[in-house]
């Protein structure tokens, strides 16, 4: 039995995304791989305005070693979407991600995912432990559990 998808109120962070003509299949619907291209979005566009990602120089660096998603929905150009983002589980080195795919104000979600990031040294790519001041950062966007659906 599937765990229901959570809703709105679960996730701490908002991000709205424009759908492109480009995304729709030819079924007419966003197709299934740019949801992950809207996952990968919504993470660095986050850790880079909480001066978690600095793609230059930054260090440790993130690298994704999991993703997946569950669709519910399907979504179609021009319809704007809303990404909630959450963090679901810190590891020593590691960041589980929880992503919810919503209609531009539709309760429901459309698609749920999860993206981790193992954090290594940018010299030898090496699991590093998460600094401190991550720790506390990332931990502010803890999911909120209430409940699911």
């Amino acid at each position: 039995m599937s765990v229901p998808m959570r809703g709105r109120a679960a996730y701490p962070v908002w991000r709205e995304i424009a759908t492109r003509w480009s995304d729709n299949d030819v079924y007419g619907h966003v197709n299934n791989v740019v949801h992950y291209s809207w996952f990968d979005t919504a993470v660095n566009a986050w850790l880079i305005e909480a001066g978690l990602l600095d793609v230059d120089r930054g260090d440790p660096i993130g690298l994704v070693v999991e993703t997946g998603c569950r669709y519910a929905a399907s979504l179609s150009y021009p319809e704007p979407v809303e990404i909630g983002l959450g963090v679901e589980h810190l590891g020593t080195s590691s960041v589980r991600y929880r992503i919810g795919v919503f209609a531009r104000g539709a309760a429901a979600p459309a698609a749920e995912g999860h993206f981790v990031h193992v954090y290594v040294n940018r010299a030898d790519r090496r699991p590093a432990p998460l600094p401190d001041a991550w720790r506390a950062t990332l931990e502010s966007i803890r999911l909120i559990e209430v409940g699911h659906g």
